[in-house]
């Protein structure tokens, strides 16, 4: 199960302003796509799961993953996740190709066609991500600039075992600092499939 406090930050100008906060500690940005696929009768949607695949930069690393089950309150995300790295070229084969997903080898694309029954599979598209990590006060924290076709949506991440209490360290650096932020309501996932920002 992945634990994450999921924050949004109210637009370009907050983002810009955390980001010049945290730049002591920062670790790395990463270029992400991500690439959405569902079952061709919709086999994951219909279970609330999701298959994505990921890419870093100029496809040094792609990821697999299945996330189902996801709830998001008061800004604390839970959801049962399973990821594993994936050859950067068959990646790329299976996003231009969705079918190459179905013979692909791959623990959780296994347990995709095997679990969910899935036969077929559609690509549903993406969307672009640049992600700032940072080291500090014992958290890695994650700040996202996210592209969607229909608007930029910033977010704070952090996976933690103590949601509540890095949600609460979270808060009093924004507020300390008059950054406007709220709960994120929605997954990007979420976003991604209602074609709007929340």
């Amino acid at each position: 199960m992945e634990v994450e406090v999921k924050l949004r930050l109210a637009d370009a100008d907050a983002h810009r302003r955390v980001a010049a906060l945290l730049s002591p500690f920062h670790v790395v940005t990463h270029h992400q796509r991500n690439l959405f696929f569902d079952g061709a009768a919709s086999e994951l949607s219909a279970r609330r799961a999701a298959l994505r695949l990921r890419f870093y930069g100029d496809d040094e690393r792609c990821v697999v993953s299945l996330k189902a089950r996801a709830v998001l309150v008061d800004g604390v995300s839970r959801v049962e996740e399973d990821e594993e790295d994936l050859d950067p070229g068959v990646g790329r084969g299976c996003a231009a190709e969705p079918r190459k997903l179905g013979t692909a080898e791959s623990r959780v694309l296994g347990r995709v066609r095997e679990e969910f029954g899935v036969a077929g599979f559609v690509g549903l598209g993406g969307f672009g991500n640049v992600r700032s990590v940072y080291d500090w006060k014992g958290l890695k924290l994650e700040v996202d600039e996210t592209k969607f076709d229909f608007g930029t949506l910033y977010e704070i991440e952090c996976e933690s075992a103590d949601p509540e209490g890095a949600k609460r360290v979270l808060e009093e650096l924004l507020k300390e600092n008059g950054i406007d932020y709220s709960y994120s309501t929605a997954s990007k996932f979420a976003i991604f499939r209602s074609g709007k920002l929340p």
